[in-house]
């Protein structure tokens, strides 16, 4: 045995050999990237004009702690991350990053990101990012995620907060369209994070976890996965009819409602695998979709006022 490597185990010191890949994975970057598309999206909505360079600060801290809370998550999580394939090669889990490193990089950017928002651009925005901050780990990770079914549900509060975040960053305020679009992703999380259930269900269930299909059957999850987009789909609408997007808006999202209605109604009636995996997919597209034209919409409109002016 090598030197270096009998020291290590004399001694008991661990001796972390991450690389940066392995630091940026820690951020759930997917995760992260959908977190700063919203929030993007939020702060173009608003009223107003803002500073491009507070901007990009803002956009910056609001990724900066997304990816925080995603350290601290798989900090807290990677007892049950080792047993699950879709999670067991995560950086802690792995041993590519040890715990103390998750830990200690998770606070120090949780740190960093809301000081610097509430510095340089706001404190409601940046007391909101703390909230989602502590949200996510402390009352989803480490409570909800473990205890009961409704896991998805509650703890989705953090992952629409975003975009009313963006929103107070660009007014100071949080208005009732910020208000919408949070309610939006609310909606939108328990019928996509069910339909990955659902083809993991296996994966849940040697962790320990408690997610619907485990508790209270695939049938039951089918069910409120149906009802959960019929909600959603006429909520998606509501920026047309609150008056903060066009008519063009309101068809294409009624569409894409339309659509993810239809997907959960062939999971509903049909049992096999490949509709939830085809939910899991559209629900994707359909947030990415709905807040991708929600943005275009606004542009153009603004692109039409000032050139009427």
């Amino acid at each position: 045995m090598p030197a270096r490597e009998s020291g290590l185990k004399d001694t008991g010191i661990q001796i972390s050999e991450a690389t940066v890949s392995d630091f940026f994975a820690l951020l759930k970057p997917r995760v992260m990237a959908l977190a700063v598309f919203t929030a993007f999206v939020g702060l173009m909505v608003a009223p107003g004009t803002m500073n491009p360079v507070i901007a990009v600060i803002a956009i910056g801290a609001i990724a900066v702690g997304a990816g925080a809370a995603g350290a601290l998550n798989m900090w807290y999580d990677a007892d049950i991350d080792a047993l699950m394939s879709r999670t067991s090669k995560r950086p802690v889990p792995s041993g590519r990053v040890t715990p103390g490193e998750a830990l200690g990089f998770g606070l120090v950017l949780s740190v960093l990101s809301v000081m610097t928002l509430g510095v340089l651009v706001g404190w409601l925005a940046a007391s909101l990012l703390a909230f989602t901050i502590f949200f996510y780990v402390v009352i989803y990770t480490m409570w909800l995620k473990r205890s009961t079914p409704q896991n998805i549900v509650i703890g989705g509060a953090a992952g629409a907060l975003p975009p009313v975040i963006g929103w107070a960053a660009a007014t100071g305020a949080v208005g009732v369209e910020s208000l919408i679009l949070f309610l939006i992703i609310f909606l939108w999380t328990p019928p996509h994070f069910w339909a990955l259930a659902l083809f993991k269900i296996g994966d849940y269930a040697a962790a320990g976890i408690p997610m619907m299909p485990n508790v209270a059957g695939q049938a039951s999850t089918r069910r409120q996965v149906f009802v959960y987009s019929l909600i959603l789909a006429p909520i998606g609408v509501l920026p047309w009819a609150f008056g903060f997007a066009s008519g063009l808006y309101g068809i294409v999202s009624a569409a894409l409602g339309a659509g993810f209605i239809w997907h959960a109604w062939k999971l509903l009636v049909d049992k096999e695998m490949k509709f939830a995996k085809a939910l899991f997919a559209y629900s994707i597209f359909y947030l990415f979709a709905i807040f991708a034209v929600l943005l275009a919409d606004t542009i153009t409109m603004r692109a039409i006022m000032s050139a009427g002016n």
